[in-house]
């Protein structure tokens, strides 16, 4: 049976079908228009960066996913930045790799898993030594004492700088990590389904937490989510043909969930729960996840738990929005679903600043800049 609805523009007469013509054609629009307007930005918007003459040996975390598509963000940056770039692969003596090549810089990511002994026989040497932690300050118990045996440290935590500092490091400084735009970019082609809400992440408590009380209402909204541990919430079996349970996704299919979905959710973790950190003196994080740069490299809404430096990054309404409470993310998810020119505003402006300010180019040169002049 054909439904007739009645059009208040022209007071014309249309069937359900028409209707919903009128509808597709309209989302039709607006979603070309967002494809058009985030492959122009990212055309455009393209900054030039210095090239120096100087040899990196890099040194990579050893963890494997998800810390690989670090490496190769890293890898393939300072490739194009730097005169060379020595990778130390797996298994091969960094000392005396790094004697036979003399390296200008040996940078380690992460460096857990790095012998504390070979960094100080590299700056024996008279070889610069950098160290860009992945973690802080979930892992603090172990990087307070790694810290000292680099000439520089790096961190993505704002809050670590005095921890480092108060160890007698002479050189730390501030570096998030950032957007990787052969990664993370805004999907040109038209995308087969287009999501409501989605989330990317492991069910530490505090998110299971946090999302129980207005799960069902996501749930009703359209809300995706995938991610380890997630059958630690009590509505799981309820939903769980809308929850991917167990699976890390790589960056490029992260990327088409991201550019796929109407408002992406970023809850971050907390640096207080005992059982998966090791930050006894109990820093709190101020300072925003890699994940934040990365949805807004692909031209979706961005919601994230307000943290205290993120706006020096995005500017909250502007370029990114932000929470507080269970209930204020369940209205603005109302607002941005019914808003969509508003939403894929913000969308747009998180995009030009991400890479204007938020790749790993920004953060290379501003590392290389540090430490070379």
């Amino acid at each position: 049976m054909t439904t007739t609805v009645f059009s208040p523009v022209g007071g014309e007469l249309l069937t359900s079908w028409e209707r919903g013509r009128q509808d597709g054609l309209r989302d039709g629009y607006l979603e070309g228009y967002l494809r058009g307007r985030s492959n122009a930005i990212v055309e455009r918007v393209k900054p030039q960066f210095p090239f120096r003459q100087v040899r990196v040996l890099y040194v990579g975390s050893g963890k494997g996913f998800p810390y690989s598509p670090i490496d190769e963000a890293v890898i393939s940056t300072l490739r194009q930045m730097t005169a060379e770039t020595i990778i130390c692969e797996a298994g091969v003596p960094m000392p005396e790799l790094a004697a036979s090549t003399r390296p200008d810089l040996v940078l380690v990511l992460d460096g857990m898993e790095q012998s504390l002994e070979h960094i100080d026989q590299v700056r024996t040497l008279g070889i610069r030594t950098a160290v860009w932690m992945t973690d802080d300050p979930y892992y603090t118990d172990i990087t307070f004492n790694m810290a000292p045996h680099y000439d520089y440290v790096f961190t993505l935590e704002r809050n670590c700088i005095d921890l480092y500092r108060s160890l007698g490091c002479p050189n730390v400084h501030y570096l998030p990590f950032a957007a990787f735009p052969e990664h993370y970019r805004p999907s040109v082609a038209r995308v087969p389904e287009i999501r409501n809400v989605g989330f990317i992440g492991s069910a530490y408590w505090n998110r299971v937490t946090f999302f129980q009380p207005i799960i069902g209402p996501l749930m009703d909204r359209g809300l995706s989510m995938n991610g380890l541990w997630w059958d630690r919430l009590p509505e799981y079996p309820a939903y769980a043909e809308r929850i991917d349970l167990g699976k890390w996704m790589g960056p490029l299919e992260t990327s088409q969930v991201y550019g796929s979905t109407k408002i992406m959710i970023n809850l971050h973790r907390s640096p207080f729960e005992e059982t998966v950190n090791k930050n006894a003196a109990g820093i709190p994080a101020i300072s925003p996840n890699p994940r934040t740069f990365e949805i807004s490299a692909c031209a979706t809404l961005q919601m994230v738990d307000a943290r205290d430096d993120l706006a020096s990054f995005y500017r909250p309404g502007v370029e990114i929005e932000t929470f507080t409470s269970p209930q204020e993310l369940l209205e603005k998810v109302d607002f941005y679903l019914t808003h969509e020119k508003e939403r894929q505003d913000i969308a747009l402006r998180a995009l030009e600043r991400t890479y204007r300010e938020h790749t790993y180019s920004n953060r290379i040169d501003e590392m290389l800049r540090i430490i070379f002049g």
